[in-house]
């Protein structure tokens, strides 16, 4: 089933999530449901606040980064992302390392805007996969960085909490709009602020 995606400006955005266990009711149809939501917006990656649950669950499915259009070179930084989808249950980053590099970033929940963030670009995770089993992972480029977006959203931290006090200024307007309802998102959202004009 296709959710509605949370807008900016919702509390469950700015709230660390909750670990769950194994007996947490419907899990397997609440993963199912994201997968539903996330390909119907056309993203490559889901936190569950963003689908109004505070809980420490995320997926990704990063190959539309692996997508090469005829007459392109394949990007080094999208190799082995061509099957790359995963479901990370209560997962602890335990480390970043390397020089920071700047990306594009655009959030389903911040529709039509991207900004350029800085993140490290090598991660070790630990994670529980959908069948409760333990793994504890390497990732660099791409993968690394779909990654750590995803990973805030558990911990509160949207991807405009990266950018410089003058960007924020800048975006506040925009920002605003978005949590009013005021923008054009091709799926469905649930906006806090939705304004009375619409």
């Amino acid at each position: 089933m296709v959710l509605p995606i949370v807008a900016y400006g919702s509390p469950i955005l700015k709230k660390e999530a909750e670990e769950i266990d194994e007996s947490y009711e419907g899990l397997n149809q609440l993963i199912e449901d994201m997968f539903e939501t996330m390909y119907e917006a056309s993203g490559v990656g889901l936190a569950a606040p963003q689908i109004d649950k505070s809980v420490r669950l995320f997926i990704v499915d990063a190959s539309p980064f692996a997508e090469v259009e005829e007459g392109e070179e394949p990007d080094p930084m999208a190799k082995g992302l061509e099957n790359f989808k995963k479901v990370f249950i209560n997962p602890i980053i335990e480390e970043e390392t390397g020089e920071e590099w700047a990306f594009a970033e655009g959030c389903l929940s911040i529709p039509k805007i991207r900004e350029e963030v800085m993140r490290k670009p090598k991660i070790k995770i630990s994670y529980y996969d959908q069948q409760w089993k333990f793994h504890e992972e390497e990732y660099d480029g791409y993968a690394a960085r779909i990654i750590q977006h995803e990973y805030d959203h558990i911990e509160g931290i949207l991807f405009t909490d990266h950018l410089s006090p003058l960007k924020r200024t800048i975006l506040k307007k925009k920002l605003a709009n978005i949590s009013k309802g005021e923008v054009d998102a091709p799926y469905r959202m649930k906006f806090p602020n939705l304004s009375k004009k619409r």
